[in-house]
């Protein structure tokens, strides 16, 4: 059994910042790449960050230079800093991972945590 669980979210003001924690827990025998996305209201889901185990870095072109992802693979976690947000960054943000566990080494299956909101008032 394998948990995501996310915290950090909440309401700021434009220009402000938050910081998003994930953690993973559970039979895990590795983790690959770790990231973030968010869903707005009438919109799809849409990538955010991520992050491999090697450090690599992927950003969304609307978060760049505002956003950066970083990852503890000691403690399975992965952390969204996000800075001079905007009312457009207004969405559920869900962690991802894709994780290897000892019922089959061969594959690594997505994990989703439960989502967390953010609010970014103008």
């Amino acid at each position: 059994q394998v948990q995501l669980v996310e915290s950090g979210g909440g309401l700021v003001q434009a220009g402000g910042s938050l910081t998003l924690s994930c953690a993973a827990s559970g039979s895990i025998f590795r983790i690959n790449a770790m990231g973030w996305y968010r869903q707005a209201p009438g919109k799809q889901r849409e990538l955010v960050a991520t992050i491999t185990s090697g450090g690599s870095t992927n950003y969304a072109d609307s978060v760049k230079d505002r956003f950066t992802v970083s990852r503890d693979n000691a403690k399975n976690t992965v952390t969204l800093q996000m800075n001079n947000l905007k009312p457009d960054d207004t969405a559920v943000y869900s962690c991802n991972a894709a994780i290897v566990t000892p019922r089959d080494y061969r594959v690594a299956y997505p994990y989703w945590g439960q989502g967390t909101q953010v609010t970014v008032s103008s």
